[in-house]
């Protein structure tokens, strides 16, 4: 994407991965000069996505009226081409995953056995949490994203090739250590948890494990042959090819291990299938009530900006139910989108229209599947005639600058968002954002204006202060990103709440003080885990950059402990999890949504020896290493224990060499990297140093 996109709007969607152009190069032998109209198109916008938007392989299909009118793929599969792309490739499809959970919990309410108003714990009565407030939570909250709950324990969630459950079933006893982060049902914000409880109340009701559920109740009834969930049998080598831009060669099966929340696997023609469900095309696998309520304006239940266009508008687990820019030519659209770290999914839905769109990517993002989807959407009613003409592009134009009201001033300072932190600076007429964490990332500049809004150089972003009913003050962002050949997104978001002065005592300020630009490693993550993978996995200590009394976007609360309570409804409060402390035997640890790191402080350097042996305790828990000078530029071989792996990550924290992706058990050591060894409890790693 040539254009930068703006920082507020980078905390809404996931990092594209853009490819080595080795990988990228797509395999366009199947457009030929015979294919026409909406085939041709859609091979045109699959090259596109393969060649210019870091996708490594793209599969596409569209059903209309019951009908499969459109079906392909580009890209690569395997780089020895080996295996060839097809309509059968299979593809995890992430968070669209959650359109069977939501599918599954209507089905139970079709059948009179849940409720969607009834307080969860009539159902699942072990279901509890320190906050009492957690007894009213409903299945809707669930669906809908305003249950409150903190966002995702994903411990040992995404594995490579390893279908170990422990992220489902130790949900309910992580939850119970938590607390909500707002009261049930007062606004919508994207939660990963909410849908894994749901997969266990589905599990709870119908006494059958979620997999079986959804064959018996939706794959089988509508032949999804290839719909699978990280806990079947699956034939990896019908699964599509995984890559990334640092790794050379193809990396194992991505498997997510929560399936309600994303561990689905699924092909584009499967999906369009699917999506009969919604268009009430596929008799008797959901009522025509059920079918309407998932797809009403959920989100308007809670704190919300007013309507605009925009992507994001929770349904019953859909993401957006009136989705730009389908509202522009008076349509009802619904869309579910699904990002993993490596595989990328969008569904889109015109219910009305009796048609839907599925676009599954390696590689790439959800929001350029989506927009792909969208086109061959807008081509194929166009081609019907539906529609006579495309609308243009929408901008805000360009600003004209107006004199600000002097009260406009109060509303600088310092906003929260998950895992961010901004500054506003109105001076002049003008608006300038910037993140105090990141001095040298240029501010962002806006233009006051007559409407009493501030809006970018270019047009395309219009951003105002809400006061709103809960006195919270928000950076309301409204946005039209123009994404070339594929069309626009729309994004109308509160993207970040003003923060309140929180001066510490004394006590809590030393505590935090002697922290101060620590780093804490994960200790508990398995050793097949992908968060070994993208970059070494830790958390930095940084609380002076900013508004004093926070760390990032958390609130410090005590010497130990420090939480997120920024309410900004649909992505920005997502994922709050509190950080705590404590030492245990003179060791410092950190706890945060399951996961436990331990304190550079006790990570010691790699024995100099020649030979040494690496022991994993009971407690299974990771062990981690610094490179010193003395074996800096040494080649380490390792014999790995039959369940077990290492990772070595050099000076910046990029992965040198993870052996369950690399299969290689031989590595260079980096000046000032640091080395993990993760497996079962008593594993032992044998090291020869040269």
């Amino acid at each position: 994407m040539k254009k930068r996109l703006s920082r507020m709007l980078v905390t809404l969607f996931a990092v594209t991965l853009v490819l080595p152009a080795g990988v990228m190069a797509a395999d366009n032998s199947q457009v030929t000069a015979a294919v026409q109209g909406l085939e041709k198109t859609a091979a045109e916008k699959a090259k596109l996505l393969t060649e210019t938007y870091g996708t490594t392989s793209v599969q596409y299909a569209l059903i209309d009226n019951g009908n499969i009118t459109v079906s392909g793929q580009a890209g690569v599969n395997d780089i020895e081409g080996k295996i060839p792309l097809t309509q059968d490739t299979m593809y995890g499809i992430g968070s669209t995953s959650k359109m069977f959970t939501a599918a599954s919990v209507m089905k139970l309410v079709d059948d009179g056995k849940i409720n969607l108003d009834t307080p969860l714990v009539q159902y699942i009565p072990e279901f509890t949490m320190k906050d009492e407030r957690y007894k009213k939570i409903t299945p809707r909250m669930l669906l809908n994203h305003s249950s409150g709950l903190q966002g995702s324990s994903l411990n040992n969630a995404f594995l490579f090739e390893d279908n170990d459950a422990h992220a489902h079933d130790t949900l309910l006893k992580q939850l119970s250590t938590q607390n909500l982060k707002a009261d049930p049902g007062a606004y919508s914000v994207y939660c990963n948890d909410g849908f894994t409880l749901a997969e266990i109340l589905v599990e709870k009701i119908s006494g059958k494990s979620f997999t079986s559920f959804i064959h018996e109740n939706f794959t089988e009834p509508l032949d999804l042959d290839h719909t699978k969930t990280s806990q079947d049998e699956l034939n990896l080598k019908q699964m599509a090819g995984l890559y990334y831009p640092t790794h050379q060669g193809q990396l194992p099966n991505e498997t997510i291990n929560v399936i309600g929340t994303g561990g689905i696997y699924s092909t584009a023609e499967d999906l369009v299938q699917f999506a009969q469900i919604f268009t009430g095309e596929a008799e008797g696998i959901l009522t025509d009530k059920s079918i309407k309520a998932m797809e009403q304006e959920e989100y308007k239940k809670g704190l919300w900006p007013a309507d605009a266009d925009n992507s994001f508008d929770y349904g019953l687990g859909w993401d957006s139910v009136r989705l730009f820019p389908f509202n522009q030519y008076d349509m009802k659209a619904v869309t579910k989108g699904g990002d993993t770290i490596l595989y990328h999914a969008s569904l889109v839905v015109l219910p009305e229209q009796n048609m839907a769109a599925a676009v599954l990517s390696s590689g790439g993002s959800s929001s350029t599947n989506q927009l792909m989807a969208s086109e061959m959407l807008l081509h194929a009613l166009k081609e019907k005639g539906t529609i006579k003409e495309f609308k243009p592009e929408k901008s805000f134009g360009k600003p004209v600058k107006a004199d600000m009201p002097d009260d406009i001033t109060k509303y600088a300072g310092y906003y929260g968002v998950t895992n961010q932190q901004m500054k506003a600076d109105i001076k002049d007429g003008e608006l300038s954002i910037s993140v105090p964490m990141v001095p040298d990332y240029p501010a962002e500049k806006y233009v006051y204006t007559a409407d009493g809004t501030f809006v970018s150089a270019d047009g395309s972003t219009k951003v105002n202060f809400v006061t709103e009913k809960n006195d919270g003050i928000y950076l309301w962002v409204r946005q039209y990103v123009s994404i070339p050949g594929l069309g626009q997104l729309a994004i109308s978001q509160y993207s970040a709440e003003k923060m309140k002065a929180n001066p510490l005592s004394k006590e809590t300020a030393a505590a935090w003080a002697k922290r101060e630009g620590q780093t804490f490693y994960p200790l508990n993550e398995k050793f097949t885990s992908l968060m070994y993978f993208i970059m070494k996995p830790s958390v930095e200590i940084s609380s002076k950059s900013g508004l004093e009394g926070y760390m990032i976007d958390k609130k410090i609360i005590d010497p130990d402990t420090a939480v997120s309570e920024h309410r900004v409804p649909a992505i920005g409060s997502r994922d709050t999890s509190e950080f705590r402390f404590y030492k245990e035997k003179g060791v410092e640890y950190l706890e945060a949504a399951g996961s436990l790191f331990v304190s550079e402080k006790d990570v010691k350097p790699l024995y100099k020896g020649k030979k040494s042996t690496v022991t994993l305790q009971a407690d299974g828990y990771a062990k981690w290493y610094t490179v010193s000078d003395a074996v800096a530029g040494k080649t380490m071989t390792v014999t790995l224990p039959a369940q077990g792996a290492f990772a070595v990550y050099d000076e910046q924290g990029a992965v040198v060499n993870y052996t369950v992706a690399s299969g290689s058990n031989e590595v260079k050591l980096p000046a000032n990297g640091t080395v993990v060894f993760a497996g079962d409890p008593g594993s032992a790693f044998g090291i020869t140093l040269k």
